[in-house]
C-alpha cells in the first residue's frame, strides 16, 4: 500500500502570550513576563509550511481556538457575558484566567496520537485526541481539539477520532509528542514506540503514563508484538525534555536520539532491530542535554522527500549552536537516509519552548484516506497567501502581560477568529 504522511501544523493565535505556563519547559519559563509578537509567531509558522509545500510535500494546517476562552471559565463559578465572565476571571484568580488566553495549541504535536491505518485493527487511521492533563492551561484544548479533528477528518470509513481519555495525573496523555513509529515506508505495517515517564520526583512533572499510552495502543487494537513502551531518562527530563521529542524524532526506518533519551536505549534499540532489519538508529554523541534542550536539534521534522530521501527541518537555533550544527554535519555526512537540512525560522515558537516538531501533527494516508481530509485545512498556494493576508490584518504585532485583561483585545481575538473561519469555509 503506497502511503504519505502529511503534516498539519498548528497556527499561532492572535493571544499569543508568554505567561511561562509550562513548568518543566525551560524556554517557556525564562522568557516569562516577556513581550510576545503574535503576528510574527504566524508569519513565521505560515512561512515554515510553505517550506515544508516547497519541499514537494502535502502540507495542512489546524487553526487555533478561540481565545481569550471564557466557556472554560464558566464551570469555576464566573457568570455573566464572555466580557464579564473574562473580566471577574482576571480580577479574582489571574493565573486561572491566563491559562485560559494561553495560544498553546499552536504545539499540535500534543493534539493527539495518531496510529497508521496498517497497524490498526480495524484498518483506519485512528487519532486519540490527548487529554494534556499534566497542564491546566493545556487541558482547556481536549474537547475542542477533539472536535476540529472530527471536523477536519470527517470520512469514518477511513478516520476514527477518539475523544480524550478521563482527565487524571495517571492517565496524563500529551499526544505524539512522545509516540514515534517506524516501519519500512509510511503504507508498510510499522512499529509503534510509546515514550512514557514515570512518577520518580525530580523539579519537573513528567507528562506522559505508561497507562495513557497502554490505554492508546489498546483503543487503536495495535498488535501487541509490534507495540513497545519505552521509559524516559530522568536526567533528560529534568534538563528540559519534557517531551520525548525534544530529544529523539523517527520517521520510517530512522531513529535520530540523543545518547540519554531512554532509560534503557539498549534494550528498545535491541527490540527495534529485532523487528526492523533495514533500522538506521543515529545517535549525536557530543550534544549534551542542555545543548539539545536550548537548540531543540532533535525537536527537528524528519520528513520523506518525494525521491526517498530524508531532510531534517531545523529551527535556526540550531545554526545558532556550533555544537549543534556540528552534530547535523555529521549526521549528513553519515551512512543513513537523511541527506538534507532545511534550516527555519520559528523563535517566537522557540522562545516559548516549541520547535518545528512541536508545531505539526503527522498523519500518514493512503489515496483513499486523503481524499477523505476536509480540503479546507489542505494547503495552497491560494490558502496560504489567504491565511497570510488574514493574519497580517488581524493579528495583534505585540503583547505585553498587561495587554492580556484588556476587552480591546478581546474583541481582535474574536474577529481574527471570525475571518479565520471564512478562510476555511471559502
Amino acid at each position: 500500500m503506497s502511503a504519505i504522511e502529511v503534516n498539519f501544523d498548528g497556527l499561532p493565535g492572535p493571544t499569543h502570550n508568554y505567561a511561562g505556563l509550562s513548568v518543566g519547559n525551560v524556554a517557556s519559563q525564562s522568557n516569562l513576563g516577556e513581550v510576545s509578537y503574535p503576528r510574527a509567531a504566524a508569519l513565521q509558522g505560515l512561512a515554515k509550511m510553505r517550506a515544508v509545500m516547497e519541499l514537494g510535500l502535502v502540507q495542512g494546517f489546524l487553526p487555533p481556538p478561540l481565545r481569550p476562552a471564557a466557556a472554560a471559565l464558566r464551570p469555576f463559578g464566573f457568570k455573566g457575558s464572555d466580557d464579564e465572565v473574562l473580566a471577574a476571571a482576571a480580577s479574582e484568580d489571574l493565573g486561572l484566567f491566563r491559562a485560559a488566553c494561553s495560544a498553546s495549541s499552536m504545539w499540535r504535536a500534543n493534539a493527539a496520537t495518531v496510529l497508521a491505518a496498517p497497524d490498526t485493527a480495524d484498518g483506519r487511521v485512528h487519532l486519540v485526541s490527548a487529554n494534556l492533563a499534566g497542564m491546566l492551561h493545556r487541558s482547556f484544548e481536549a474537547d475542542e481539539t477533539c472536535q476540529l479533528l472530527r471536523r477536519v477528518f470527517p470520512d469514518t470509513d477511513r478516520f476514527c477520532v477518539h475523544g480524550p481519555l478521563p482527565s487524571a495525573r495517571h492517565f496524563g496523555d500529551e499526544g505524539a509528542a512522545n509516540h514515534m513509529r517506524l516501519a519500512a515506508s509510511h503504507g508498510a505495517p510499522g512499529l509503534n514506540v510509546f515514550a512514557h515517564g514515570e512518577l520518580r520526583g525530580g523539579a519537573y512533572p513528567e507528562r506522559q503514563s505508561r497507562r495513557a499510552s497502554e490505554a492508546v495502543a489498546r483503543l487503536a487494537g495495535l498488535d501487541g508484538d509490534r507495540t513497545l513502551y519505552a521509559l524516559q531518562n530522568e536526567a533528560a527530563v529534568q534538563a528540559g525534555a519534557f517531551h520525548n521529542d525534544v530529544v529523539a524524532v523517527a520517521n520510517a526506518n530512522v531513529l535520530l536520539a540523543h545518547p540519554e533519551a531512554f532509560a534503557d536505549p539498549a534494550r528498545l534499540y535491541g527490540a527495534l532491530r529485532e523487528r526492523l532489519p533495514n533500522l538506521h538508529i543515529v545517535e549525536t554523541f557530543g550534544v549534551s542535554l542542555a545543548d539539545a534542550v536550548s537548540s531543540y536539534l532533535f525537536n527537528s521534522q524528519l520528513v520523506t522527500l518525494p525521491d526517498g530521501h530524508m531532510a531534517l527541518i531545523l529551527p535556526s537555533d540550531v545554526k545558532d549552536s556550533a555544537v549543534a550544527w556540528k552534530a547535523v554535519e555529521t549526521v549528513l555526512a553519515a551512512d543513513n537516509p537523511i541527506s538534507e537540512a532545511v534550516v527555519v525560522d520559528v523563535r517566537e515558537s522557540m522562545r516559548n519552548g516549541g520547535g518545528p516538531a512541536c508545531l505539526r501533527l503527522r498523519v500518514p494516508v493512503d489515496g483513499p484516506a486523503r481524499a477523505g481530509i476536509d480540503p479546507g485545512f489542505l494547503l495552497t498556494p491560494e490558502r496560504w497567501q489567504a491565511l497570510s493576508a488574514v493574519v497580517e490584518a488581524h493579528w495583534p504585532e505585540r503583547i505585553s502581560p498587561d495587554d492580556l485583561v484588556d476587552p480591546q483585545l478581546w474583541a481582535q481575538a474574536r474577529a481574527a477568529h471570525a475571518a479565520l473561519e471564512a478562510v476555511i469555509a471559502g
